[in-house]
């Protein structure tokens, strides 16, 4: 893999940087710097999306055919890389990074052609239909029942976590259509219309706090919904081997660009409060070897995506790499919303529900401290889920043991 950036990439990097600086709105600009997970509005991240859209660089990893960019290994880097530093926003679209590979891959010409140009407008928003009440890192044990009635598949029971179903116009979930003592058999993967009679969401509250409809995760309650079976992706009881592909691209995303980010803004606020001898956090060596370290992990990360990115381009599946870059990936996370806290001191301890309440008029009280104070703690707190979140950390563990080492 060739490391060195040419004259052409070179150029790609300043019509990216041109890019945002006019896509990225002052709106959208406002929201980000003061988002608890780098999410924004859904207003807001389909005005991007859409924007991404109209320039052709909306699905960067899909093939040409489908709509995709047809970019190298270093174009996709250097758009990664860009839209990080200048904190653009962070999509929750899980169509476009889930569900859309798995429909290429296993769908149906109808299926393609019914859902693919939608997920690649921002017509239809995606959520995901994994994990249950005790179904989540052990997701074979899964056991939402799909009993087939004719044509359709009559589905109760519930599913968890699910983010952002609130505003999801579609879900893609997998269901217990046929019980079997080996517990990946007996699961399908279906698409179904939220709005379909028989579906509920409970919000579901997390430690950062959100205000109502702002949540980022739910329960969802499945009542005699009834589901077509020409929106079963493959075949019946094979939906485990569908389930697995996706996971690849759920795990397998490039950390390093947003941690990249997240390092910027800890070195900001090191720079700008006092540690407890008076001086700046970044002078304080403590604090400054933490930093370095964390730093030196971002690096190898980066370094280690770029080449797992390069090998995937040239047709290698991930494989068992996805969960080391998840587990790396998510740990790194923690770890600098952890230098972040201590960066910010006494300032991170006055708990900010509703971070975006200013902008969105709701408040006149003044904050203590700076504003990128207010998101440190919500943050911290957030991103507790990382390394359960995709499979917990001990999961992709055990995955690593198995695949690559063959205990």
């Amino acid at each position: 893999m060739d490391l060195e950036f040419t004259a052409e990439d070179l150029a790609f990097g300043d019509e990216v940087r041109a890019f945002i600086a006019d896509a990225f709105d002052d709106e959208m600009r406002a929201l980000s710097a003061q988002s608890k997970n780098h999410h924004l509005t859904k207003a807001a991240q389909v005005r991007w999306l859409k924007k991404l859209n109209d320039k052709g660089w909306i699905a960067p990893d899909w093939p040409v055919e489908y709509g995709g960019t047809g970019w190298n290994t270093s174009k996709k880097y250097i758009f990664d890389m860009e839209m990080a530093l200048a904190g653009a926003p962070e999509t929750s679209n899980m169509g476009l990074r889930m569900c859309a590979p798995v429909v290429m891959a296993f769908g149906t010409p109808e299926q393609k052609a019914q859902h693919l140009p939608k997920i690649l407008s921002t017509d239809v928003w995606w959520c995901q239909g994994y994990s249950e009440p005790g179904s989540g890192s052990d997701l074979a044990s899964l056991s939402l029942k799909a009993d087939l009635d004719g044509e359709y598949y009559v589905l109760n029971g519930s599913k968890i976590w699910t983010t952002y179903a609130q505003w999801a116009d579609w879900m893609f979930c997998l269901v217990r259509t046929t019980s079997d003592p080996i517990r990946q058999k007996g699961i399908s993967f279906l698409l179904l219309d939220m709005k379909t009679p028989g579906i509920s969401i409970v919000p579901l509250p997390t430690l950062d706090g959100p205000p109502e409809g702002d949540q980022e995760i739910n329960q969802v309650f499945f009542d005699n919904v009834r589901v077509h079976v020409s929106n079963r992706i493959g075949k019946q009881d094979e939906g485990w081997t569908y389930a697995k592909y996706l996971l690849q691209f759920e795990r397998g995303n490039a950390y390093a660009p947003g941690l990249t980010n997240m390092l910027g803004k800890v070195k900001k606020i090191a720079s700008l409060e006092p540690s407890d001898g008076g001086r700046r956090m970044m002078d304080d060596p403590d604090f400054r070897k933490k930093l370095v370290e964390t730093e030196i992990k971002v690096e190898t990360l980066n370094a280690t995506e770029l080449r797992m990115f390069a090998a995937r381009t040239a047709g290698q599946a991930m494989g068992a790499a996805s969960s080391m870059l998840k587990l790396e990936g998510s740990q790194a996370q923690q770890l600098i919303t952890e230098l972040a806290l201590e960066a910010a001191g006494v300032y991170a301890q006055p708990f900010v529900q509703d971070t975006w309440a200013e902008i969105r008029g709701g408040t006149n009280q003044p904050r203590a401290g700076a504003d990128y104070a207010a998101t440190v703690a919500p943050m911290y707190f957030n991103y507790r889920k990382t390394s359960i979140y995709a499979g917990s950390n001990e999961i992709q563990h055990n995955i690593m043991a198995k695949m690559v080492l063959g205990l």
